[in-house]
């Protein structure tokens, strides 16, 4: 199993200005590594669908892959010596950044999505930097050795459960600070554990009126804290506007509004969190629909899409699901609020329409009624009826007590 702890860094002053520096650095040579793929994209491309059958075919040029670019930075450190005081793995670490950005760009990732053409970075853009590797002793009491950064102060809030081991290291700079997060990883943790009932299982609506509606009609209010705060945000904003560009008192009201901006995700992670720890220490199968949430968040409800976090909260939810060995599923949303719970005939219904009533006798709220079918939809989802099946067949190996 892995997973991720992220702890707060203090580090001194001239380590500040040295995490900086490799920040700058890095964002150039990111820059300059995604432009040479470019290059090579522009020119190795055809510009038209179709050729003649007799046309001139101009030579290919090497396409700067992985290791081609991997290979140049031992005469980049030759070239600019400033960058040999970079860690050699958190420079090689940018190249496959690179690599991944721009594969996804033209293939896609694992599933088949491609993302749109990468974008170069500016500086206040380029915020992380990763050590893929790093020593089991790496953690010192409250200090962390990170190589030639040396020993940072770091406030160790939860320890580093037993067993796992540091696989990768990142600083990340953000409003309020610098921040450290670890990729631990533990393979003796199984990801579901042998004990799960299936019976606790229950299905969740997501909503903007109410935040979550369970199967058993329980809802969770929206805090809706971005929209609580846009006032003050407005008004920093208009701070930010009348500063002349470059100056520092533009710096820093941009950072003033950078904190107000993370104080808002802060809260919305924190809700977030509870809400699943309170629906994981109820149930072991928790259901949800799988939504198009990047459709959703650019339709003219994305405004509160975005300020709900449906995405965040079932990332969250599907990882705490994991390091607890429970199970989160996805089933599929077609008509989950139109189907009647009770008898399965098609209501339709508008969006404003918040009642669901059905010819059967079924009346009941409209989230509550596509909560039930969320749960029904899952008791037949193929991960549960293979844990029922593998259950089954470990109870008939059971031997009768006498």
């Amino acid at each position: 199993m892995r997973t991720a702890y992220q702890y707060k860094l203090r580090p001194t002053k001239q380590q500040v200005v040295e995490i900086d520096r490799w920040l700058a650095m890095l964002c150039s040579q990111y820059n300059y590594l995604l432009a040479r793929r470019f290059d090579w994209y522009e020119q190795n491309r055809c510009p038209i669908d179709a050729c003649p059958l007799v046309c001139h075919l101009p030579e290919l040029r090497e396409n700067p892959d992985y290791y081609s670019q991997k290979k140049t930075l031992p005469n980049l450190k030759k070239t600019h010596p400033h960058y040999g005081e970079i860690y050699s793995q958190v420079l090689q670490d940018v190249v496959k950044r690179v690599k991944v950005t721009f594969d996804r760009f033209l293939s896609g990732d694992s599933n088949g999505k491609r993302s749109g053409r990468p974008r170069f970075k500016p500086r206040d853009r380029y915020r992380t930097f990763t050590y893929p590797q790093m020593k089991d002793d790496c953690i010192q009491g409250n200090l962390v050795v990170l190589p030639k950064l040396g020993s940072i102060k770091l406030i160790l809030h939860r320890p580093i459960p037993e067993g796992f081991k540091v696989k990768t290291a990142s600083v990340t700079k953000k409003a309020d600070g610098y921040y450290l997060t670890l990729s631990l990883e533990d393979e003796a943790v199984p990801t579901v554990k042998p004990d799960i009932n299936p019976e606790l299982i229950t299905g969740i609506d997501m909503g903007l009126k109410e935040f979550l509606t369970t199967s058993e009609g329980e809802a969770v209010p929206i805090p809706q804290h971005y929209r609580k705060s846009q006032k003050r945000l407005r008004v920093i904003q208009k701070r930010v506007s009348r500063r002349k560009k470059g100056s520092s008192r533009r710096r820093k009201t941009v950072k003033q509004l950078g904190n107000q901006h993370k104080k808002i995700a802060d809260k919305r992670k924190d809700f977030h969190f509870k809400t699943a720890k309170q629906l994981l220490s109820r149930y072991d199968v928790v259901a949800h629909e799988d939504l198009n949430l990047k459709g959703l968040s650019k339709s003219r409800l994305g405004k509160s899409v975005h300020d709900a976090g449906w995405s965040s909260f079932l990332s969250i939810l599907s990882n705490k699901a994991e390091n607890a060995g429970l199970l989160v599923v996805a089933v599929n949303p077609k008509n989950t609020s139109q189907d009647c719970s009770s008898c399965g005939v098609k209501v339709p219904k508008k969006l404003h329409e918040r009642w669901h009533s059905c010819q059967c006798g079924c009346s009941l709220d409209r989230d509550h009624n596509a909560a039930i079918n969320i749960k029904n939809r899952a008791e037949g989802h193929p991960v549960l009826k293979a844990h029922r099946v593998s259950e089954a067949i470990a109870g008939f190996g059971e031997k009768p007590t006498p």
